[in-house]
């Protein structure tokens, strides 16, 4: 279970156990961590790692089993007692006060004093050695978090977790909003963590990173231990057997589908939040891949095209037709947006299930002015069962789901809309291999539906995998674009970090 290096753990959990309710989340599960070792905790959505990492930081108290760190009994009666013990958690729902600068996120509960009096310089200078340690020196430390991408955000989130110089980092999905580059870059972090002794749990469903990061692996099935081993010399398609249960032969299904006809026109469209003007065109049951690093204006375009940003100059045209810049009005145009903020801005975290799944249309149940609640909620659950969404039911929370359960929810809805135009913003981001593979399959059904897809994803295989063209942005503008069977990783990652293909 360690590295040849390592010697004694620095932590120890043996049979774990966790129950909510009837619900078993974790039983007899076993995990040890060797000293700066990176362990890749693996597993689908539901499986128990966030439960699991949740016992580890204090979160959440075990029903059964025994903790050790350094040998010594461990049991964190809290978070901050977690982060006294030295485990530091990034989740991978950022944990960031929006109307807070990076430093006040930064120094939130850990402010550098001295005799009772704040020491702000030294925090500073702490903090932009941190972030130019990662690569970033350019994010300031008077903005406010919600005037950072969601990219910058997790870089911020990921400096919080460095100032407090924990013996033990759980990274959670860590990568799920960055760029290959600046996934690189956390990689070369992570190695020179591991060179001064920190150890770190590392939970992600990109399993190339996982080889290129870690050193052993766990993985959780249904709550249990399922496997372990060294990753050198485990086949990918091993992994993922546990993962799931049983061999899966295709990550990418091809769903046969043509292009038609023009169906979004995107002419010298400048949204405000836009730094330069963009076009392009979609066609009925086309695929349309939009590349980039974060900050190249992929998500800004979406933005501007479904309305939620104000339009400085250029036209959308769908099947043809102008419309008012204003998602309400783009609604009922046929778009529909997945948002790279899932839990911010894709859902209605407290409402129901159905409430999620509808709201966006509710003209079938209206009678007489009243909604038709037992229509709404059997159609709700027709729609739960048709995109497999693991839940009670349609009146539980969407709180209560998920990562992959949440992003069906919002493909369902988007479904229940019937949206011709879809706008794709990182849609497979932190789920599972065979969430995303059921929702590669969607994506080519609703192509050969005729329905126009503009897919946003900073994970080029699933470009490569899923798109019919892939454009590439670059610094506000589209820098190339060309079939995706002319592309390649390398060809993507050129066009996007230099503007030339």
């Amino acid at each position: 279970m360690t590295s040849p290096a390592a010697s004694a753990p620095v932590l120890s959990m043996n049979r774990v156990g966790k129950r909510f309710g009837a619900t078993v989340a974790l039983s007899g599960v076993d995990f040890e961590l060797g000293p700066g070792q990176v362990h890749a905790l693996l597993g689908e959505n539901g499986a128990g790692k966030s439960t699991l990492m949740k016992i580890l930081s204090g979160a959440l108290r075990p029903d059964e089993g025994e903790m050790a760190l350094a040998g010594r009994p461990y049991a964190p009666d809290g978070p901050l007692a977690g982060r006294r013990g030295g485990v530091s958690m990034i989740y991978q729902e950022l944990t960031l006060a929006p109307h807070l600068t990076v430093e006040e996120n930064v120094c939130l509960g850990r402010e550098p004093n001295r005799s009772g009096f704040l020491v702000r310089a030294e925090a500073r200078r702490r903090i932009r050695e941190t972030l130019a340690f990662l690569g970033h020196p350019e994010i300031g430390l008077d903005e406010p978090i919600r005037r950072l991408s969601v990219g910058a955000r997790q870089i911020v989130e990921i400096t919080r977790s460095l100032l407090d110089q924990a013996r033990i980092l759980v990274m959670d999905e860590p990568t799920s909003s960055l760029s290959l580059e600046d996934t690189e870059r956390l990689f070369q972090v992570i190695r020179k963590l591991k060179a001064e002794g920190v150890s770190i749990i590392y939970i992600s469903h990109f399993l190339e990173e996982v080889q290129a990061v870690a050193d052993v692996y766990t993985v959780l099935r249904d709550g249990q231990n399922a496997g372990s081993g060294a990753i050198a010399g485990t086949p990918l398609e091993e992994i993922i057997r546990l993962m799931v249960g049983k061999p899966v032969t295709e990550l990418f299904p091809h769903v046969d589908h043509r292009p038609g006809e023009v169906l979004l026109a995107v002419n010298g469209l400048k949204g405000a939040r836009m730094a330069e003007p963009v076009t392009l065109e979609l066609r009925r049951g086309e695929i349309l891949g939009l590349a980039g690093l974060i900050g190249a204006g992929r998500t800004e375009t979406l933005r501007a095209i479904f309305g939620l940003d104000g339009i400085e100059s250029g036209t959308v045209l769908i099947a043809g037709r102008p419309g008012a810049s204003n998602p309400r009005s783009r609604i009922r145009q046929g778009l529909g947006l997945l948002s790279e903020d899932r839990q911010g801005e894709g859902l209605a975290l407290s409402r129901s299930l159905a409430d999620n799944i509808t709201m966006s249309r509710l003209e079938p149940y209206r009678k007489f002015g009243l909604l038709d609640e037992k229509r709404r909620l059997a159609a709700a659950a027709e729609w739960m069962r048709t995109m497999a969404i693991k839940a009670s039911g349609p009146r539980g929370p969407a709180s209560s789901l998920s990562g992959g359960n949440q992003q069906k929810v919002i493909l369902a809805r988007l479904l229940h809309q019937q949206a011709d135009v879809l706008l794709f913003d990182e849609p497979t981001r932190g789920i599972d291999v065979m969430s995303k593979a059921q929702i590669y399959e969607w994506i080519g059904r609703l192509a050969a539906r005729g329905k126009g897809i503009l897919f946003v994803s900073s994970y080029f295989p699933e470009l490569l995998g899923v798109c019919d063209r892939i454009a590439v942005f670059y610094r506000g503008r589209i820098a190339a674009e060309r079939p995706a069977g002319d592309w390649t990783d390398e060809l993507l990652m050129a066009a996007a970090t230099t503007g030339k293909a």
